[in-house]
């Protein structure tokens, strides 16, 4: 009898505030964020290989991004290396699951290469698909194997809003923001995030870690409009000069905040309260002919992104 096909949706982050610090002795940066996960999603699907055959590359990779072993891997339009294929293969080689191998699926819907974490988002959903193909649901193996990932992985193994420290490895829960919706503005362009913060280096970007540490004490107790600064603007910007005019077009469509996602490219323009559903999405419509892909996205919960059994007709219900 086969396996029932796997569902899990992984969705995108901003970064509500993203503090840069120093550098390590391991070359990371020391950060203070709070991340956020948005219904703007990838969708991820897990299910048998017919046959069991091995797998070749997928689709639109190539042979370096299926390094899931037996595994396989489809996700079309994103070229070099997969995380999430390492993902499946790493949480193989550390559980000794020796399951029939499977091909993941991947639609892809959050922007690549622009610092709203997809790649990583992938990697941890395709952790928790594995861990229930295995018969281990919220294994506590994920959470181990997560930071040696990347940095944003661990902060979305149970997508929530969390306060991030260290070079993204400490992740505590905090309480939501307030209520309110996101504009999100991509761009043509894609940066490279280890390239952002080269060039916040050049740039002289930087706090102390004693200004980390007060950071931190101040978004444990609550995210305040000052607070809604990303360090890594200047560099970002400094790449790449089409996101001013796109900081430009969120605010003139009234949004309260706009700020560059993460190490960019990607425009947030944030609207508070209860109108800011509608305030978001008129702003998408609008604005989607100057930047196509423009979508209004709201923050999401953990049991937006729960593993579900892909039923007959397509959809799917959670295990």
């Amino acid at each position: 009898m086969s396996e029932p096909t796997l569902r899990a949706l992984a969705p995108g982050k901003t970064n509500l505030g993203l503090f840069l610090g120093p550098t390590r002795a391991d070359g990371l940066h020391e950060l203070v964020t709070l991340i956020e996960p948005l219904s703007l999603a990838d969708e991820l699907t897990l299910e048998e290989l017919p046959g069991g055959a091995l797998s070749a590359a997928a689709p639109g990779l190539d042979d370096a991004a299926c390094a899931g072993g037996a595994d396989e891997v489809v996700c079309a339009g994103v070229e070099g290396p997969n995380l999430a294929a390492t993902a499946l293969e790493r949480y193989r080689a550390a559980s000794g699951w020796d399951g029939p191998p499977r091909r993941l699926t991947i639609v892809k819907r959050v922007p690549v290469a622009a610092g709203m974490g997809g790649g990583s988002g992938d990697a941890a959903a395709a952790l928790r698909l594995a861990a229930h193909a295995a018969g281990r649901p919220g294994d506590p193996l994920i959470a181990q194997l997560a930071p040696r990932l990347g940095a944003d992985v661990p902060s979305q193994v149970a997508p929530a809003p969390v306060l991030v420290h260290g070079a993204g490895e400490h992740v505590e829960p905090v309480l939501p923001p307030p209520a309110h919706w996101l504009l999100v503005l991509p761009s043509r362009e894609r940066l490279s995030t280890p390239e952002v913060f080269r060039e916040a280096d050049r740039l002289g970007i930087g706090r102390t870690a004693q200004e980390l540490l007060e950071l931190r004490e101040r978004l444990r107790e609550g995210l305040l409009p000052e607070l809604l600064v990303n360090d890594l603007e200047p560099a970002a910007r400094s790449l790449c000069p089409a996101i001013a005019p796109a900081l430009e077009a969120a605010r003139a469509a009234g949004a309260d905040h706009a700020f560059v996602s993460g190490s960019g490219p990607t425009v947030i323009g944030l609207f508070w309260g209860e109108q800011g559903e509608r305030a978001a999405r008129t702003g998408a419509e609008r604005l989607r002919e100057r930047f196509p892909g423009a979508v209004a996205a709201r923050p999401v919960a953990p049991d937006f992104a729960a593993v579900g059994v892909v039923r007959d007709n397509g959809a799917a219900h959670e295990q």
